[in-house]
């Protein structure tokens, strides 16, 4: 029986959450072929873009900068200032870096939406590391991408078997951005939803 004082049923929204992105760096995305790379790289952006417009806090993490590249600049740039976290020890799991963590934990936040590259590895072992740490934690899975179709749907199923939410690039931004009442609304509409292709979006502006 589902108890209604369950946290998970609580919508998300840009008070209670925060948005951790990991490895989104050149090398990372050449090893992509799950899916089509532009719309993984697209997600990620957006995520960040409405994130960085309802002012959601964002930790990003990256691993070996020097051998994978730096994390994507039209990411990185909505920040400006922000301190990327280059993991002292290249874990695979982000939140097994200290400075990663404690970004994540001075957000105050119990609800985390993560996503990174590739996501049968860095994104579904910093997603497990967030549960067994007693977050709630909601997976962006259309912003994740791995080497083969198989490893990315069983990275999948194993973050879902586990208790990972998932959740898609649109429905995680209607639902920061809770309505159509919102004031941010329409800066949502041209910034995010638009450049996602969502009907939403061509349909609002």
């Amino acid at each position: 029986m589902v108890n209604p004082k369950d946290g998970k049923l609580e919508l998300l929204t840009d008070k209670n959450s925060a948005l951790v992105l990991i490895d989104y760096q050149r090398a990372m995305f050449a090893g992509v072929a799950s899916s089509d790379k532009t719309i993984i790289r697209n997600a990620a952006y957006c995520a960040a873009k409405a994130a960085s417009i309802l002012n959601v806090p964002v930790v990003l993490s990256a691993i070996g900068p020097q051998n994978n590249g730096e994390f994507i600049t039209e990411i990185t740039k909505l920040f400006p200032g922000q301190e990327v976290f280059a993991r002292v020890v290249p874990s695979f799991d982000a939140f097994e870096d200290e400075k990663t963590w404690n970004a994540f934990r001075k957000t105050g936040r119990r609800k985390v939406v993560v996503s990174g590259l590739w996501t049968s590895m860095c994104f579904a072992y910093t997603a497990l590391h967030g549960l067994k740490e007693g977050y709630e934690v909601y997976g962006l899975m259309d912003a994740g991408g791995d080497s083969t179709p198989d490893a990315h749907k069983y990275g999948i199923k194993r973050m879902l078997d586990a208790g990972v939410i998932p959740i898609t690039l649109e429905s995680l931004v209607s639902e920061w951005m809770h309505d159509w009442s919102n004031p941010k609304a329409m800066e949502l509409v041209k910034e995010v939803y638009s450049r996602y292709g969502a009907m939403i979006g061509f349909g609002m502006h």
